[in-house]
């Protein structure tokens, strides 16, 4: 990893701005697909795979006016689902010639470095939650096997634009697409996390440019919303909570080249009846609620520091993670989109 200080003029008499111009770079809505919102810190340094236990029940009972002898049985299948793990690593390496150089910037090398390397392990994890790091094996909720992939359908008008779409049958769409999600995995009725993530012009249509006109929707009081304002309106009519999030490598990742829209249920409650409730198998502990995951082994990537020859400094920055895994399908729905 390069430090490069060049020596500079300046012009006396001056002022220099303690402050440093920074690079910023897009801060990923993606994680917010995950249950809980982060990757889950459970895995050992040297793990190489993950593994869930899932029960699949059938139940049966006879029904008649006298008893039976011959009773129909419950059957409860074992098996099990799995991912790899994978190491993400990186390395700075300096000397007290780049410090001192670095500290003439004012600003401190170690730091810096981290950072830097944080940010660059923290970008593979954001591939991998979305592409996966070997998408041929279904990684990656891209990739997910049985989630729902759709397109933007035609407007009543023809298009098929994100940019052209009429604003008020854009939401409905979204909002039919959210139900969908609702109706697939039962929680109906239930109060729901929802997460959409998508590319910032997408984002920045649906927020700031899709006004829905007044005849197809309008707010209490008076006046009309956007088109992301009305499906935040409808969910929160039951009692749902939703997060917008962007993500600029969703751009080309649909089908034709055209940009992805996530939205994503990252829980489930389980359904419950009471005092008869007909999910009652539901009840049995520890139950996983969680329907996108990504473990890993640390929650900030490990620093191993190592001298080298010559008084320098090696730093070798390393997480082990597992790819974006979404165990329940039903929740995740991909909508293609051109912009």
């Amino acid at each position: 990893m390069a430090n490069v200080m060049p020596a500079v003029l300046r012009v006396h008499p001056n002022y220099v701005a303690p402050e440093i111009l920074l690079q910023y770079q897009q801060a990923s809505g993606a994680f917010e697909t995950l249950y809980t919102g982060n990757p889950l810190v459970r895995l050992g340094a040297e793990d190489l795979a993950v593994y869930i236990k899932r029960y699949d029940v059938r139940t049966d009972a006879s029904i008649g006016q006298n008893s039976y002898n011959s009773l129909p049985s419950c059957s409860i299948t074992y098996s099990e689902i799995s991912t790899s793990t994978y190491l993400v690593r990186t390395r700075a390496e300096y000397d007290h010639h780049d410090t001192a150089a670095f500290g003439r910037t004012g600003s401190s090398i170690v730091e810096a470095q981290r950072l830097a390397m944080r940010q660059g392990v923290f970008q593979q994890l954001r591939n991998g939650l979305l592409y996966g790091f070997n998408p041929i094996g279904g990684e990656g909720l891209l990739n997910t096997n049985g989630a729902t992939a759709t397109s933007l359908p035609a407007d009543s008008n023809g298009n098929t634009t994100i940019s052209t779409y009429d604003n008020g049958q854009l939401a409905f769409f979204l909002l039919q697409q959210i139900s969908a999600i609702k109706v697939r995995t039962m929680q109906v009725g239930l109060p729901a996390k929802i997460s959409v993530v998508t590319t910032q012009r997408i984002l920045a249509q649906i927020s700031y440019q899709g006004i829905v006109q007044l005849t197809q929707y309008q707010r209490q009081g008076a006046g009309s919303k956007s088109t992301k304002g009305l499906v935040d309106d409808v969910l929160g009519w039951n009692d749902d909570y939703i997060s917008w999030g962007a993500d600029d490598t969703l751009i080309g990742k649909g089908i034709g080249g055209t940009d992805v829209i996530l939205i994503t249920m990252p829980e489930v409650k389980k359904p419950v009846g009471s005092p008869i409730n007909t999910n009652a198998f539901a009840e049995l502990t520890p139950g996983l609620v969680g329907c996108n995951l990504m473990y890993c082994d640390v929650a900030a990537p490990k620093e191993i520091v190592a001298p080298l020859p010559g008084g320098a400094v090696d730093v070798v920055s390393e997480m082990r993670t597992t790819p974006g895994w979404s165990v329940r399908p039903e929740t995740l729905t991909i909508i293609s989109a051109g912009y």
